[in-house]
């Protein structure tokens, strides 16, 4: 029980569990821009076709035996949601790449600029200056 909490204590553990919960509603909000939003225009002009009827009947229903169908409109609504999905994956990898460069890139810059010399040392400087005229 020890080890299982230690497990779930860890930040990432918690992060992980944010980020698939906020996937999975991300994937249902694209889903439905694609089925609800992009494919009714493009059905209207392609001539008044709706994509999720689209299919090859294979056997037609028969009493109580349901129809064998190829769904391949169903499957063009996923390959464009997942193009979506992927397209907008990539757009926030790549900000969140740009935001860790630039931090990366102040950090580097205030940890290679000198730290300003103390108030003794300016003094010190100062001194030894003095001796030398």
């Amino acid at each position: 029980m020890k080890e299982f909490k230690k497990f779930i204590s860890r930040g990432n553990v918690v992060e992980l569990a944010v980020g698939l919960i906020l996937a999975t509603y991300f994937g249902a909000i694209v889903k439905s821009l694609v089925n609800d939003v992009v494919m009714p225009p493009v059905g209207m002009l392609l001539g008044g076709v709706d994509f999720s009827d689209l299919k090859i009947v294979i056997k037609e229903a028969q009493g109580e035996v349901a129809e064998v169908a190829i769904n391949y409109g169903t499957f063009v609504n996923t390959i464009i949601t997942f193009l979506i999905v992927s397209f907008a994956i990539f757009i926030a990898v790549k900000m969140y790449n740009k935001t860790k460069d630039r931090l990366t890139k102040e950090e580097e810059t205030v940890a290679a600029a000198p730290p300003p010399p103390s108030k003794e040392e300016v003094l010190l400087t100062e001194i030894r200056d003095l001796l030398k005229k």
